[in-house]
Formats: C-alpha cells, sequence, structure tokens
C-alpha cells in the first residue's frame, strides 16, 4: 500500500512533468523568430530582384518584365505565407497576442490549425500556379518532360488542397451534428 507520502511525491513529480510539458511549448518561439530572420533575408532578396529589375527595365523586353514581375508575386506570396504561418502558430501554440494585435488581425482569430493547413495548401497552389506560368511563358528553356513534371507536380499540390478541403467539411460537419 501507498503511504500519504508515496502519492504526495508521485503527484509532485506529475506535476512537474506537466509543467516541463506545458512550458516547453515556448521552445517552439525558437523557430518562429527563426523565420522572422529568414523573411527578412528573403526581403532583402526581394530588394535585390526589384533593384535589378528596374536597373535593366530599358533594355528588358515585356516577357522579362512580367518574368521579372511574377517572381515578385511569387516572393510576396511566400513571404506572406511565411508571416500567416509564424502568427497563427504563435497565437496556437505559444501564446495569445494582445487585444490590440487580435483586433488589427481580425483574420487570426479564424485561423486554427485546420485552417491553417487549407490556408498553407492554398498558398502552395497560388505559388505553384505562379511557377507554372513563369514556365509558359519561357517554354524555350524547358524539355516537354520537365513542364510534364512540374504540371503533374502542380496537379498533386491542388489534389492535396482540395483533400484537406474536404476533410476540414467533413470534420466541421461533425463537429455541426
Amino acid at each position: 500500500m501507498r503511504g500519504p507520502r508515496q502519492t504526495t511525491d508521485a503527484m509532485s513529480l506529475q506535476k512537474i512533468v506537466e509543467q516541463i510539458i506545458l512550458y516547453s511549448r515556448y521552445i517552439l518561439v525558437v523557430f518562429y523568430i527563426g523565420l522572422a530572420v529568414s523573411l527578412a533575408i528573403y526581403a532583402a532578396f526581394f530588394i535585390k530582384k526589384l533593384v535589378t529589375l528596374t536597373a535593366g527595365f530599358m533594355t528588358a523586353t515585356e516577357n522579362d518584365v512580367l518574368l521579372a514581375m511574377l517572381g515578385l508575386i511569387d516572393a510576396a506570396l511566400v513571404a506572406g505565407l511565411v508571416v500567416m504561418v509564424m502568427l497563427s502558430s504563435y497565437d496556437n501554440f505559444v501564446s495569445r497576442l494582445g487585444d490590440e494585435d487580435a483586433a488589427r488581425m481580425g483574420w487570426l482569430a479564424r485561423l486554427d490549425p485546420g485552417n491553417l493547413k487549407i490556408k498553407v495548401a492554398s498558398a502552395i497552389v497560388a505559388i505553384s500556379s505562379v511557377h507554372l506560368l513563369q514556365i509558359f511563358l519561357n517554354t524555350a528553356q524547358f524539355t516537354n518532360d520537365q513542364i510534364y513534371w512540374k504540371v503533374m507536380i502542380h496537379v498533386v499540390f491542388i489534389g492535396s488542397a482540395l483533400f484537406l478541403g474536404v476533410l476540414d467539411r467533413i470534420t466541421a460537419y461533425e463537429k455541426g451534428k
């Protein structure tokens, strides 16, 4: 039989383990700060691409400018995806953002982990679409086999996004029952 001391010791050990697990979520902050640093590096890369486009626009063809603009659009989509993942993940897994921050970002309140997956999948499809458009505008640099596989990968992204959407709809329906 356990005595009162053993029960108390087991409960305090359990409490310590629970606290360690609970506070380990703050380790995720390292990843979010890393994403913020990578976003700053990507912003510098974006500015470099913009300066290159600006410097060469007098000699560039319309197709060259369009391809460069698509690259900038692609960069903006990727940056938005990173911000969405950082903010939503922090808000969902680490700590709620302040009331004034949440009020300015009403969309954040609607992003639970399930919705985030769908938004990420949609962003990946959009990014893939921009890449495909760049390829179609520049087909001379790609073989038919390369184009075929890039289209197939895009179709897989679309299928994955649709599948996640259907699963989310089923889950929402089940919760509503």
